[in-house]
C-alpha cells in the first residue's frame, strides 16, 4: 500500500511539471478572464499594477494552419510574459483586427473566414481597452501583437495616451519587441538550426507554421503538410515551404518572444520609474 502511495506521489509530480503554468506570484490565474472582479482587485492592491493586451487576429494562414492561430499564440505567449513579470496580469484576446479592404477584398480578405476592421475602429478598441484598465488601477499597458499588419496602430494609441496622460503615473507600452524577434532573431536562429532561407517565409511557411506547433499543435494539418502538394501564393502560403516545420524550430522562437518581450517591458517600466 505504501509503495502505491509512493508511486502515486511520483506520478502527481511529474504531472505537475507538465501542466503550463498559468499563475502569478499569488497564486491566481494571469488571465482576468479566469478571475473574479474581487480576485483581481486583490491581485492590484497586492501590486499587480502591468496588465499585458495580446493582439491576435482572425485570418487565413493557408490550408494547414487554423483561422485563429494569432489568437491562440498571443494568449499563450502573454501568459508567459506575465507570468515571467510575476506582477502582470493579461486581458483577453483581441481577435478583431485590420486585415484588408472588404468591397473589393484585399489582402487576406480573399480567403474565407479572414474578418477585417478598420484601423479607425481597431484603435478605438485598443484605446478603450487601455482607458478600461487605467480606470481599475493599472499602471502599465502593454500591447503585444502577433500579426505585423497593425504594429503602427499599436505605437499610435500608445503615443496619443501617453500624451494625454503625462501628468499621471499610467503609461501604455506598445511593445513592438514581441512581433520583431520573429522577423530577425527567430530567422537566424532558423537559420543557424539547419531551416533554409527558401522555407522560412513571411506568412504559413515554416517560421510562422513553426511557431504554432510548438504552442499548440492542434493548430497545424501535418498530414496537408506532407502532401506532396508544394503550397504557395494562392494557397496563402507566402513566400517559403512549411514542409518541414516542427515544433522544435518553433520552440526557438517562443523562447526568443518570451524573453525578448519580458525584456523590453521591464526596461520600459524602470524608465518610467527613472522618470517619476
Amino acid at each position: 500500500m505504501q509503495r502505491k502511495r509512493d508511486l502515486l506521489a511520483i506520478l502527481l509530480a511529474l504531472a505537475t511539471c507538465l501542466i503550463p503554468g498559468v499563475a502569478n506570484a499569488a497564486g491566481k490565474s494571469v488571465f482576468l478572464e479566469d478571475l473574479t472582479w474581487s480576485e483581481l482587485r486583490g491581485l492590484i492592491d497586492a501590486g499587480s499594477s502591468t496588465i499585458i493586451v495580446p493582439i491576435g487576429g482572425t485570418e487565413q494562414s493557408g490550408p494547414a494552419m487554423a483561422l485563429g492561430k494569432h489568437n491562440v499564440r498571443a494568449k499563450f505567449l502573454a501568459g508567459k510574459i506575465a507570468e515571467r513579470l510575476g506582477n502582470a496580469v493579461v486581458a483577453p484576446v483581441i481577435a478583431y483586427a485590420p486585415e484588408g479592404n472588404i468591397n473589393p477584398p484585399t489582402g487576406h480578405m480573399t480567403f474565407p473566414g479572414t474578418i477585417t476592421v478598420s484601423d479607425r475602429v481597431f484603435e478605438q478598441v485598443l484605446e478603450s481597452a487601455a482607458r478600461s484598465f487605467k480606470l481599475h488601477g493599472f499602471s502599465t499597458i502593454v500591447l503585444v501583437g502577433d500579426h505585423g499588419g497593425y504594429q503602427a496602430d499599436e505605437t499610435v494609441v500608445a503615443d496619443r495616451l501617453n500624451a494625454e496622460w503625462k501628468k499621471t503615473p499610467v503609461r501604455v507600452f506598445a511593445a513592438l519587441e514581441y512581433y520583431k524577434i520573429t522577423q530577425e532573431g527567430y530567422v537566424q536562429k532558423l537559420l543557424a538550426a539547419g531551416a533554409k532561407p527558401s522555407e522560412i517565409g513571411t506568412h504559413a511557411a515554416l517560421a510562422d507554421t513553426s511557431l504554432s506547433l510548438a504552442v499548440d499543435p492542434s493548430l497545424v494539418r501535418t498530414d496537408r503538410l506532407m502532401s506532396g502538394k508544394k503550397l504557395g501564393a494562392s494557397d496563402g502560403v507566402y513566400g517559403g515551404d512549411p514542409t518541414r516545420s516542427s515544433a522544435e524550430f518553433g520552440q526557438l522562437g517562443v523562447d526568443l518572444i518570451i524573453d525578448g518581450t519580458t525584456k523590453a517591458i521591464r526596461d520600459f517600466i524602470a524608465k518610467q520609474q527613472q522618470v517619476r
